[in-house]
């Protein structure tokens, strides 16, 4: 299993799910682009003997094509279909990990409805790489994420990927929540 984001990112991420799970926040957690299973290993860990699940959501082909709010001459190696990793494979990596399984969709996130995420989100990772990718699953959590909840956005201090931080500031100027910016992951607050 590898992991497509470092270990103090990793870090960042867990501690603010458990800030999340301490603060008593209600809600599940979600990862919008699982890969191989790395991170979601890490979630599933976390949340063991708390109340919330886990949902993960992958097309398991890989990355999308690019729109043009992708283009950059850093992202030139991002391409159609790589970073694929199938569902089985997510799977047998979850289960060789030993940790509870998550709720898995294997979908496009363009072609997820909002009955597809929970009800109540407490925490959210998103990992789609590209802007569209990110503008969908703001779309799909937006209405279930809870006062108190936290989001983090990850590669979005990467220039090689520049539509993650146009997806996150046009969803930061319309909500009321406070960003900050650790590695190349950008940490959302949602005061309400």
């Amino acid at each position: 299993m590898t992991n497509q984001i470092s270990s103090k990112e990793v870090e960042i991420i867990l501690r603010e799910l458990r800030r999340v799970i301490n603060n008593g926040t209600s809600g599940d957690v979600v990862e919008f682009g699982c890969y191989d299973g790395g991170t979601s290993v890490h979630l599933a860990k976390e949340i063991i003997g708390t109340d919330k699940k886990l949902y993960v959501y992958d097309s398991f082909e890989g990355l999308p094509e690019k729109t043009s709010a992708d283009t950059s001459p850093l992202g030139l190696q991002f391409m159609p279909g790589e970073l694929s990793v199938s569902k089985k494979q997510f799977i047998k990596n979850i289960m060789s990990a030993r940790v509870p399984m998550p709720i898995i969709k294997k979908a496009w996130f363009s072609d997820l409805t909002l009955e597809d995420v929970p009800k109540q989100i407490s925490f959210a990772f998103l990992d789609g790489d590209y802007y569209l990718s990110i503008v969908d699953s703001q779309k799909l959590i937006e209405k279930s994420i809870v006062t108190g909840s936290t989001i983090i956005v990850d590669d979005y201090g990467n220039s090689a990927l520049p539509g993650v931080a146009r997806a996150v500031d046009e969803w930061l100027s319309r909500h009321d929540a406070i960003k900050k910016v650790e590695q190349s992951l950008a940490i959302i607050y949602i005061r309400n």
